[in-house]
């Protein structure tokens, strides 16, 4: 179910989503979102100047996960707004995930390194990151870290990512190529983004499976919905027709507060069943723990902030079975 739908806008139509064929060239998705670059490079990809041995999956100890099937959910949490707790949902939600028994990945995509400095990580110590992933093409097994769920670092480095992508052949699926080395040893991908809808972002939604939108219980939070789903909208038509909100978690809820109660009423009268039935709700854990380099889980196991978090892990999973369960009847 889109956001299109359920949020009307005066002369919008309905995306008509078409299959990709891989033989048919793709419309440049800048041509929509950036004023695309002027290139002098012939219009091949140029051939590297010499073989890179591409690195095996990093290896897991297998004994601490269950085996939950073969379908990889590459998750993509994004709202071009800052500060809805995207970085803080997409660790704890990985590591909510971890407890349950899953194989997680999480990829820090947002050039400000906050991800991977919730986990003790200096991304300003850092050699390599997603940036030598992205533009150097190195595998992304060799920047992966493995903390309280593997981590695939930034550094600021990353901030320089979408210029250098901006005239490379192929730029919008550079993190789709990148993931195919290590997407079969991970039952989830948990990818952070900046809050933009830049080509960082647009990288993210290309090699999604669905994307959840942490929004704050604020009425300026919910304005921005609609931009990303316009954006999601021409990243269906050009280059991944699977890619749609799958859920919003709304985050910071304080419910002694009438605009909070307010802010969640409107997400709920005009998104419905997409929103989680989980409150994030506003706690200071969420600020202590990244100080001390860890999850809420890890800062404080038994407290309400990361029983949230737990719960809405639990729903996230209730979800997927319930979907897969109905393509397998469908295709049966």
């Amino acid at each position: 179910m889109g956001l299109i739908r359920l949020l009307p806008r005066s002369g919008a139509a309905q995306p008509v989503v078409e299959p990709v064929n891989d033989a048919t060239p793709e419309m440049p998705l800048e041509e929509a979102l950036v004023e695309p670059p002027v290139v002098s490079e012939p219009a091949h990809e140029p051939e590297p100047a010499e073989v890179m041995t591409v690195a095996p999956a990093v290896q897991r100890d297998d004994a601490a996960h269950a085996t939950q099937g073969t379908a990889t959910h590459v998750i993509v949490l994004a709202n071009q707004k800052g500060g809805v707790a995207k970085t803080t949902t997409t660790l704890n939600l990985g590591v909510a995930l971890r407890e349950m028994g899953y194989r997680v990945l999480l990829v820090d995509l947002d050039p400000q390194g906050n991800l991977t400095m919730s986990q003790g990580l200096n991304p300003d110590a850092i050699e390599r990151s997603m940036f030598d992933v992205l533009v150097h093409r190195i595998p992304i097994s060799e920047i992966i870290e493995q903390r309280e769920a593997d981590l695939a670092v930034a550094s600021i480095d990353l901030a320089g990512a979408e210029l250098a992508l901006s005239a490379m052949i192929g730029r919008e699926r550079a993190l789709e190529k990148a993931l195919a080395e290590v997407r079969a040893s991970y039952d989830y991908v948990l990818v952070d983004t900046p809050p933009s809808l830049g080509l960082l972002t647009i990288n993210a939604f290309v090699a999604a499976t669905g994307v959840i939108v942490p929004v704050q219980c604020e009425y300026l939070s919910l304005r921005g919905l609609v931009q990303l789903e316009n954006t999601l909208a021409m990243v269906r038509e050009n280059l991944n027709p699977h890619v749609g909100v799958e859920g919003i978690v709304a985050t910071m809820f304080d419910g002694r507060t009438l605009h909070s109660r307010e802010a969640i009423e409107i997400l709920e009268e005009n998104f419905g069943e997409l929103v989680y039935r989980t409150r994030i709700r506003k706690t200071v854990r969420y600020a202590e723990a990244p100080v001390k380099g860890s999850s809420v889980l890890k800062y404080d196991p038994s407290g309400a902030a990361a029983e949230a978090y737990r719960e809405l892990a639990r729903e996230i999973v209730a979800a997927k079975e319930a979907e897969d369960g109905a393509q397998a009847r469908k295709h049966a």
